[in-house]
């Protein structure tokens, strides 16, 4: 059947014609709505606490007459939290049914569609300048994904975390209920949290540590032959990691330690190993306070066979998995190499060993995994 704006009410053959006003009610009706999701620089959700209702929405609301889910959605980031900005990509895009568990009773509910927009990074100058609603909102909060779900219907915290890890994998969620509509993309599979911290911000440099920097862990981007790279997910938080961990006594480089962490937490065996650079630690908070140090970053040479897939699992504690990168992350890292192999600077290949056996989680960059 033409469903288009513009289908005429011709009837089928023994059928009864239909007016265009006949035709216009047979239409199934829905309510429609758009948010926006909306992060700080470290990575936050924002919320918004509504004072008609006990628990936290995204910024946004229904379509008036007329309006698209972008139109709608500037204009509710505008009116509920006083921010006229650009909004970015359809992260999500859910179907709730009449039926569902989580409608409010009582109500005369016909479904939702509703459309969640990427509102991108909110500066701390934005911030200053959001003004509220008193008479529609009581506060807003900025938290990490677990948290910001915990404050929500059961349903708006799985749309929040679809689209969540939509912006991260560069992708568009397609839901029903909350729950994904055909496969189901990994960071939702195996329900990868986020969580935000200052140390994102750390400074990147290419090429060697210095050599008066202690070196306490190494970390890889580890590829496999189609593009996949290899993210460790942790099941008890669950977080992905970087392979790669502590540099131990017995590890002979950095390098050594990266190749020993690859076999025992993902049971991947690396060929020649790469220097890709290293982000710098003030303090060594994540190692208890140990000083100013290095964090190396490091990646298997260019060629197929650089990464190679052993038969068995993973450390009991953690899951390998291979997970594509979106095309800007590739390019990122792929010329970040370029940059350090041409590094000259002083610097060393070995590196100090620290005794501390804490592990520090090592986040991707931002921008996506998929």
């Amino acid at each position: 059947m033409d469903t288009s704006a513009s289908s005429t009410s011709a009837a089928a053959p023994g059928q009864p014609a239909m007016s265009h006003e006949e035709y216009a009610r047979s239409r199934h009706s829905v309510w429609l709505g758009a948010a926006a999701l909306f992060t700080d620089e470290i990575g936050r959700v924002l919320l918004v606490k509504p004072t008609y209702r006990t628990q936290w929405l995204l910024p946004g609301g229904c379509m008036e007459a007329g309006e698209g889910p972008d139109e709608t959605c500037r204009r509710e980031v505008q009116e509920e939290l006083g921010l006229s900005m650009p909004l970015g990509r359809l992260l999500a895009v859910n179907w709730l049914a009449p039926g569902h568990p989580d409608r409010t009773e009582g109500m005369r509910f016909p479904g939702e569609v509703r459309y969640v927009l990427d509102g991108g990074t909110l500066t701390p100058r934005d911030i200053a300048r959001m003004r509220l609603p008193q008479d529609e909102l009581s506060g807003y909060e900025f938290l990490d994904a677990r948290a910001a779900a915990e404050r929500m219907i059961p349903v708006d915290a799985q749309i929040l975390l679809a689209a969540l890890r939509a912006r991260l994998a560069d992708t568009t969620a397609h839901l029903s209920g909350g729950r994904h509509v055909g496969p189901v993309p990994p960071l939702d599979r195996y329900q990868v949290l986020t969580q935000p911290r200052a140390g994102r911000d750390w400074p990147w440099h290419p090429g060697r540590a210095p050599e008066h920097l202690p070196i306490p862990q190494a970390w890889g981007w580890l590829f496999a032959p189609d593009g996949r790279v290899v993210l460790d997910i942790d099941p008890a938080e669950p977080l992905a990691m970087l392979p790669g961990g502590t540099v131990e006594p017995t590890d002979a480089s950095p390098e050594a330690a990266l190749v020993r962490e690859a076999a025992e937490e993902a049971q991947l065996t690396l060929g020649e190993v790469e220097r890709l650079g290293w982000v710098h630690g003030a303090a060594g908070e994540v190692y208890g306070r140990i000083g100013e140090c290095a964090r190396l970053r490091r990646s298997p040479g260019p060629g197929p066979h650089r990464l190679i897939r052993t038969a068995g699992g993973g450390s009991p504690g953690y899951w390998p998995r291979l997970i594509r990168l979106p095309p800007s992350w590739a390019g990122a890292i792929r010329a970040i190499s370029k940059r350090s192999r041409r590094h000259v600077s002083p610097g060393r290949d070995g590196g100090s060993r620290s005794p501390h056996r804490h592990r520090s989680r090592d986040s991707p960059p931002k921008g996506g995994l998929s």
